[in-house]
């Protein structure tokens, strides 16, 4: 029986499936060992052999890094070295207008470091620099350490912000220590320039060394000569010369690494920030309407339940409340400052988990969000009213103290971080990091520029004129900035509470002019006018204190 010849089939197209199908005959054709037989379909022909795909993506890591910086320019060492030497020259005797004129060569080398790596001052680095600034006058014109030292540390971390920028949380909660990264990184990057330009310069480098030396030793012989043969120019010669003893040696040699090493991190880090705004915080999980909104429903009536009471308690008068308690009118506003200040900051604490754990798919879950913490904020509102007042009840019944004073205006600003929460949730809230960093600023700002000693001493005197009593012994420890109020005491109270002030004045009569505050000058000038009696901090004031302190 013979065969048809059939026609020949078109050629199959190059592909995995004809190779598949290609192998697949070859090992049909071949002979095979038992047990070793080809992959097989679901039909017992052959088997698909898959095509691996590209494989996973692995997550890019986040680089915070700020890269290699341009190399430093010659104008940057010797502001830095200018910003060393007139900080050893002069911080040592405190901190009053001097800070403001090292800030001058330190400003200059961030700058020049900044144009050098193609940057430019934006905005908001402006407004972060300008408010640094306002923050060193502080010191200038008080005399009280404990508000300048909080405005220098807040000057510090809005200069950091201003050398790195950003507007999102990480980048506001970052950028105020970021500079302190480059405390290492600063002095390698000052020496590597340095030796590049020795290599380069040695021939001239050398002879402007020696000269400099030259004209140190000649200026150190003559000026001492000079001063030694006339009194006058001794006198104009120890006014514009720093006094610089030997035992102030290691004193003088910290300051002088603190601006100069501090001023070339401040430098490397305007030529290379790093980028806290690369920081990704991830978003929480969403939660049910329910799960979400019936706690803070329930902490929302419990708000308007006491805020209720405290609406009651204003209108129908503290007295009934008083009689009904037991408590003194001091003890009820004691009692409840506290507890206020720390359900202010709780609330704060609820808010921020509340947003991360927020529902957020549809329109009205953000509606829902807002109706509900904008509720809490409201009421949250009240109750920071609630604690001023209670404050304001303390005070007029113990007076006005160091501590009463920090925490009410700690009070005051978590109000206003509450009221920029909420207009956050109208306007949106890309703008609220920035909002409350500058809010720091200008509260401490504010604060510094109130003399809280002068605040407290006015506020004193005024309940002795009112009442008869008065805190001497707390008087006596205020800086020079409570003089002025101070001085409108009667005899012999006012000697009493000017006299211990009077005395450490005097102990800084040698202080130049440059780290005298103009709360101090005004102070020796009120005593020099009518100085306290002699002997007034002896046994009569003690008396006067048992007597006026009730």
């Amino acid at each position: 029986m013979s065969e048809t010849p059939s026609a020949p089939a078109e050629p199959e197209p190059e592909g995995p499936a004809s190779r598949a199908r290609a192998a697949s005959a070859e090992g049909r054709s071949a002979p095979t060992a038992p047990g070793s037989a080809g992959p097989q379909g679901s039909k017992g022909g052959p088997a698909r052999i898959p095509i691996p795909g590209p494989p996973p993506e692995t997550p890019k890591s986040i680089d915070l890094s700020p890269g290699e910086p341009a190399p430093i320019r010659t104008a940057t060492l010797w502001a830095a070295l200018a910003t060393g030497v007139l900080s050893m020259l002069l911080l040592g005797e405190g901190l009053a207008v001097n800070i403001l004129v090292v800030t001058v060569p330190a400003t200059l080398a961030v700058y020049v470091a900044g144009r050098r790596a193609g940057r430019r001052p934006r905005p908001w680095a402006l407004v972060w620099g300008v408010g640094g600034v306002a923050l060193l006058a502080v010191p200038a014109l008080r005399a009280a350490e404990w508000p300048s030292f909080l405005a220098v540390v807040t000057a510090l971390a809005a200069g950091s912000l201003a050398l790195h920028g950003g507007r999102t949380w990480p980048a506001v909660l970052l950028g105020p220590v970021g500079v302190f990264t480059s405390l290492v990184t600063g002095p390698a990057w000052a020496w590597q320039g340095l030796r590049e330009r020795v290599g380069d310069d040695r021939g001239r480098v050398v002879p402007l060394f020696r000269a400099v030396v030259v004209a140190a030793v000649l200026l150190l012989v003559f000026g001492a000569l000079f001063a030694g043969a006339d009194a006058a120019f001794a006198d104009l010669l120890g006014a514009l010369v720093p006094d610089v003893s030997v035992s102030d040696g290691p004193w003088q040699f910290l300051l002088l690494a603190l601006g100069l090493f501090g001023t070339l991190a401040a430098a490397r880090t305007a030529a290379a920030p790093a980028r806290f705004d690369r920081v990704q915080v991830p978003a929480g999980r969403e939660r049910g309407r329910v799960e979400w909104a019936l706690p803070l429903v329930g902490l929302v009536a419990l708000f308007a339940v006491f805020n209720a009471v405290q609406l009651a308690v204003l209108f129908g008068g503290y007295d009934a409340v008083l009689a009904k308690t037991g408590q003194t009118y001091a003890e009820y506003a004691r009692q409840g400052f506290w507890q206020l200040l720390m359900a202010t900051l709780l609330t704060l604490l609820v808010i921020v988990i509340a947003l991360r754990w927020a529902p957020r798919t549809r329109s009205s879950d953000r509606t829902l969000v807002r109706g509900v913490l904008g509720t809490l904020c409201a009421l949250a509102l009240v109750v920071v009213a609630s604690a001023v007042r209670r404050m304001d009840m303390y005070m007029e019944a113990y007076g006005l103290t160091r501590l009463r004073i920090s925490v009410l205006t700690m009070e005051l600003w978590l109000g206003l971080v509450i009221v920029l929460i909420m207009a956050a949730g109208v306007w949106g809230a890309r703008w609220l990091p920035r909002a409350v960093a500058v809010s720091v600023v200008a509260v401490v700002l504010a604060f510094g520029l109130a003399s809280p000693d002068a605040l407290i001493a006015e506020r004193n005197v005024q309940r002795y004129e009112a009442t008869g009593r008065f805190d001497l012994p707390y008087a006596r420890g205020l800086s020079a900035d409570a003089v002025p109020a101070l001085d409108r005491l009667e005899e012999p109270l006012r000697s009493c509470a000017l006299w211990d002030i009077k005395e450490e004045l005097d102990e800084r009569h040698h202080v130049p002019w440059y780290a005298t505050s103009w709360g101090e000058a005004e102070a020796r000038r009120v005593l020099a006018e009518r100085p306290p009696v002699p002997g007034s901090s002896g046994p009569a004031c003690g008396e006067s204190g048992a007597e006026f302190y009730r």
